[in-house]
């Protein structure tokens, strides 16, 4: 699929994951919005690839239209990447034996899950009203899960459920917008150097990518962005969940 004059929408775009892919895609000649909540750090991104923020949290329906609407202004909206996420660590019990918080649970859940799938279907309903390419496609979609999704640590249990969503939701969505010629992808990486990591001491970032199958390091938003640009670009990749990860399997903790 050929993006070039096309519109994306990244939401989490103003850093990590989301920041490199939005810069990705413009250098492939998308016109890139930029959806999150770091308005700051997304005003800049936007800046940078010459194209739009838009503030708005991924479960509020109207703040994603909003951003949806702002993609379409500027050309057919054919990609969507879905880098939001929060992974706030807890365990079932705590050391004094007291339950999980649930709300806690249930906003890791909303953000990562019901987010994506909130994101999803505006795009979707956005790309189906477009004139379909020379194959009949009309959009691709790239979500993000994690290898928690399979590999869950301690701590993980709203994190993991969360991703498992994703990867459990990426082939039904895709059979879903398969009608209207849009494909549903989802990437799970493993350690990537992001903010999330940032507040780490170095001897222990060096610990995690020791950590790693091969290469032994962490690994690069950019790497995340490559794939996800091969995702959007290749035409016959659809329904599939792909781990990126160096081949990490993650211990209990």
């Amino acid at each position: 699929m050929d993006i070039e004059g096309v519109s994306a929408v990244v939401t989490g775009g103003a850093s990590g994951l989301g920041a490199a892919t939005a810069r990705r895609l413009a250098a492939a000649g998308a016109h890139v919005v930029i959806l999150d909540m770091n308005d700051d750090a997304g005003e800049q991104v936007a800046r940078d690839v010459n194209g739009a923020y838009v503030h708005a949290d991924v479960t509020n329906a109207d703040e994603v239209q909003a951003a949806i609407d702002a993609a379409t202004e500027m050309g057919p909206l054919r990609v969507l990447v879905n880098c939001a996420g929060i992974a706030p660590p807890a365990r079932t019990l705590n050391r004094e034996n007291e339950p999980h918080d649930l709300a806690h649970f249930e906003k890791v859940i909303m953000v990562n899950l019901v987010g994506t799938f909130n994101a999803t279907r505006l795009a979707a309903a956005a790309m189906a009203s477009t004139e379909p390419g020379p194959h009949g496609e009309r959009g691709a979609v790239v979500c993000t899960a994690s290898v928690a999704a399979y590999d869950g640590q301690i701590g993980q249990a709203a994190y993991a459920a969360s991703k498992g969503g994703v990867v459990g939701m990426t082939l039904p969505v895709a059979r879903d917008l398969s009608a209207v010629g849009i494909r549903v992808n989802t990437i799970a990486p493993g350690i990537i150097d992001t903010p999330m990591l940032a507040g780490l001491p170095e001897a222990a970032r060096e610990s995690l990518g020791q950590q790693v199958l091969f290469p032994k390091r962490l690994g690069l938003p950019e790497e995340y962005a490559d794939l996800a640009m091969l995702l959007v670009t290749h035409s016959y990749m659809n329904g599939e969940s792909i781990r990126m990860d160096g081949g990490i399997r993650m211990a209990p903790k």
